[in-house]
């Protein structure tokens, strides 16, 4: 085990010392040295935390201007600072803080790709948006002009269909409000724009449908129909037009239309 100089059961963090990364390395080493289940631990272990916040802090402050709020960045940064503090292992023979900024810095950045989208995107066009924005400066200042989807495409070893998809998906970043004006006086807005539920939609498939089916009645019973529903005759103009009786044009109407019922089931 090793060496610490901070008694695990008197561990504290002064006032005046909370800020010294002395301090701070002492007690993280001596966490690291005590056994699972020794009842100094649980205190140990927050006055640890305690002691690097600092470090998370001026991670979090790295990460802000960026659309979101400085107070949740830092208690994502903390949030890593603690998995970092539990998973530390001193015998592997890394300082603390070379650990725990990867850490702490992949839970941020972790944090950006998973709730700054407007949109929910699968997380392979989040990663792939991020290569992209990265491939497009990289490339800006080495060819001196935008990068094409071709240029970014070779530089990732993607294709360019890749490149386009990722381009789509960046879209779902940031969103519009439906209150934003969508003309000049303001009298617009983009929600006015938007369509609503259009019936016609629905009967139009019918009508597809329903084209074949009739083709499998028989002459007397498409006449019948036509009549009736194209024609808007009632079924004594319909007897009178086709000479039968009313009754009969009655008969022939319901089984045409049971036909119909079930061709288009």
């Amino acid at each position: 085990m090793i060496d610490v100089a901070v008694d695990p059961d008197r561990a504290e963090v002064a006032p005046d010392a909370s800020n010294s990364t002395d301090r701070a390395g002492e007690l993280i080493n001596a966490l690291a040295a005590l056994p699972e289940g020794h009842p100094s631990r649980p205190r140990l272990r927050e006055r640890t935390i305690e002691a690097w916040l600092p470090m998370a802090r001026h991670l979090a402050n790295r990460y802000a201007g960026r659309g979101e709020p400085v107070d949740d960045l830092f208690q994502v940064a903390t949030m890593g600072l603690i998995k970092a503090v539990d998973r530390f292992d001193a015998e592997r023979g890394i300082e603390f803080a070379g650990f725990a900024i990867p850490t702490i810095v992949g839970e941020l950045k972790r944090h950006f790709r998973d709730r700054t989208w407007s949109i929910r995107v699968p997380r392979r066009l989040q990663e792939l948006r991020l290569a992209i924005t990265a491939a497009n400066n990289s490339l800006t200042h080495t060819l001196g002009r935008a990068p094409t989807v071709a240029d970014i495409a070779e530089h990732l070893n993607i294709t360019e269909e890749d490149v386009l998809e990722g381009l789509e998906g960046a879209r779902a970043y940031n969103s519009t409000s439906l209150s934003t004006p969508a003309s000049g006086e303001g009298s617009l807005t983009l929600g006015d724009t938007l369509g609503g539920v259009d019936a016609e939609f629905e009967l139009a498939e019918l009508r597809v449908a329903l084209g074949p089916a009739l083709a499998r009645l028989d002459e007397r019973e498409q006449k019948i129909i036509s009549l009736r529903f194209y024609g808007n005759l009632t079924q004594s103009e319909i007897a009178e037009r086709v000479g039968i009786s009313q009754m009969h044009v009655s008969r022939l109407l319901t089984k045409a239309l049971a036909k119909l019922r079930k061709q288009l089931e």
